[in-house]
């Protein structure tokens, strides 16, 4: 299974569609295998969705993530976790595996 995370400066992005990388963390049983940081294509409306679909990723972990993309997510079949707090992604995933992820209102609703 593979994780998608938003990072800025290394750690979470509180914004999904404004990062400028992404950590596309491979996970087998509950070990992490993999961690690539890749650079997506520029940003417009559905090509994220797309790109990180290509990637492989099965869940996305963010901060904040518009209703759009939200919508377009459920429609690919991608988990989709909003609210998660600014930590590296290794952590994030490991919190994930263990049902311990933390998190709060997705940082994009106002």
């Amino acid at each position: 299974m593979k994780f998608a995370i938003p990072l800025a400066e290394g750690k979470l992005a509180t914004h999904f569609g404004h990062c400028r990388e992404f950590a596309i963390i491979e996970v087998e049983g509950d070990q992490i295998r993999k961690k690539e940081t890749l650079i997506p294509p520029p940003h417009e409306p559905g090509v994220l969705p797309a790109w990180l679909r290509e990637q492989g990723a099965a869940v996305i972990i963010a901060g904040g993530m518009g209703h759009r993309a939200l919508s377009l997510f459920q429609q690919s079949g991608i988990q989709v976790i909003t609210g998660a707090q600014a930590l590296e992604p290794e952590a994030l995933v490991e919190s994930y595996l263990a049902n311990r992820l933390q998190t709060g209102a997705n940082l994009c609703d106002h």
